[in-house]
């Protein structure tokens, strides 16, 4: 059954949830604070029953002591006051006017207390069915001591409670009434900012992500929310805009090998006699592999931005470099000098390293004139793979943007080179993902690309 019932109250609005707990804090505040009114109200009307039963009990035992008790008590102005004085025998000495003629009715023993001790006494004999609190005060000689009774009824005081209770009975709801009906404009108003600010976002669509929430002047945390919310529609027009960018320059890069596969096989199909295969094939084989690293790229870049969990263990980083060493010089012929390569060991996904230093190298063998150096070592806790080329290097300004998509500098980095302008971008990505770092440092001449990636076991 609880289940439902959160369910169903997890569905009402924000409005009617906060009202209803506010009427219910209500309540019980206003619930609890009666009772503790009339409790406390209860207790200090009692305490004043007992001091005035205890002051008049006192001032009869003076008249005792001083041995002028002769006959009833005077009356003491207050006709509810009731008062014995009885002896050790258990005889009526004497008794207030209302009790002249009646047997003892009292029967506990007195208190030597310099404050009142009072008990809570019910069907006194010969006096009618109420509640009554009375004292005893000892009086009189050692050798003819007396006990001197005095007794209040507590029937104003209950009633006193009963119209206050009463009254409380129908002063409670209505104020609960009332507070909860403050409260529920005041939630309304409150949450209004809360509906403005949804009426803005549902007008905010994915092809006009420029917009902004209005932002309250109060420094609240409605206002901090409209500033988080503008802020995630800067990030996601930012991403937007990096998509379409994106998307375009990997249009415009397919075209270029597309159209240039699209053009010479066009002119081979109409002229078939006149098409030399030998001096075609190479040059379509060429577009071919240029158009694939560009797929295979893309497709990294995606992978890459899926954010995926690269399956890390321990690899040896080494082995990796010479691999895609052999691979280089087979397409080259540049001297590559890998003799500088030690051993490390390193937790990563061994594809996605073996793709930075396959890049790396391509992008070394692009722009290198003779020579290319690749070293690999262990320093402080740290893998640290250096490749240097002796081309014509990266200017300092550029070296934070080479890392950027689809961005060339110069004409010896140009699509005729075979460079898509991606390599560089998947390597920043994948080394990251590694919780690693990429560098160019100064090298004259050419350019010194740094990684540094945590070894094994730090």
């Amino acid at each position: 059954m609880g289940s439902p019932i959160r369910d169903w109250w997890s569905r009402r609005s924000l409005r009617l949830r906060l009202t209803t707990a506010a009427a219910l804090v209500i309540t019980v505040g206003l619930v609890g604070a009666s009772v503790v009114l009339l409790a406390w109200l209860r207790i200090s009307l009692i305490r004043g029953l007992d001091q005035a039963a205890w002051q008049r009990a006192q001032a009869v035992a003076e008249i005792v002591d001083s041995g002028r008790l002769s006959g009833p008590l005077p009356s003491p102005g207050d006709r509810d006051i009731t008062v014995q004085v009885i002896d050790r025998k258990g005889s009526v000495r004497s008794s207030s006017p209302n009790l002249q003629g009646r047997s003892r009715i009292f029967a506990f023993p007195p208190t030597t207390s310099d404050e009142p001790h009072a008990r809570s006494l019910r069907h006194l004999p010969h006096v009618e069915d109420a509640t009554w609190r009375a004292v005893a005060v000892p009086a009189g000689t050692r050798k003819d001591p007396v006990t001197v009774y005095a007794a209040l009824p507590t029937e104003d005081v209950d009633l006193s409670l009963a119209k206050l209770a009463g009254g409380l009975a129908i002063g409670v709801p209505l104020a609960v009434t009332a507070l909860t009906s403050v409260a529920w404009v005041l939630t309304g108003r409150a949450l209004l900012p809360v509906e403005v600010l949804r009426a803005q976002a549902a007008e905010i669509t994915a092809s006009d992500l420029s917009r902004r929430l209005d932002v309250p002047p109060s420094a609240d945390a409605l206002g901090r929310l409209a500033t988080t919310l503008n802020d995630l529609l800067a990030r996601l027009e930012a991403a937007a805009h990096r998509q379409h960018q994106f998307i375009a320059d990997a249009a415009h890069e397919l075209r270029s090998p597309l159209s240039s596969l699209h053009t010479r096989l066009q002119i081979a199909a109409r002229h078939p006699g006149s098409a030399n295969w030998r001096t075609l094939t190479p040059a379509l084989l060429e577009d071919c592999e240029r158009l694939a690293r560009l797929v295979d790229d893309l497709v990294w870049l995606a992978r890459l931005d899926a954010r995926p969990r690269l399956s890390k263990r321990p690899i040896d980083l080494d082995e990796i470099v010479f691999a895609e060493v052999t691979r280089a010089r087979e397409r080259t012929h540049l001297v590559i000098d890998r003799h500088a390569v030690n051993a490390a060991r390193v937790d990563g996904d061994a594809d996605a390293l073996a793709r930075v230093v396959r890049n790396l190298l391509d992008n070394a063998l692009r722009h290198a004139v003779r020579r290319i150096e690749v070293s690999l070592r262990v320093c402080d806790g740290t893998a640290q793979l250096v490749i240097t080329d002796d081309g014509p290097g990266i200017p300092e300004p550029d070296r934070r943007r080479v890392f950027h998509r689809f961005t060339r500098l110069d004409d010896a980095r140009a699509r005729d080179t075979g460079g898509s302008g991606l390599g560089l971008a998947i390597v920043r990505d994948i080394i990251t993902a590694h919780h690693g770092s990429i560098d160019i440092d100064d090298h004259a001449p050419g350019a010194r690309l740094v990684v540094r990636l945590p070894a094994h076991g730090n």
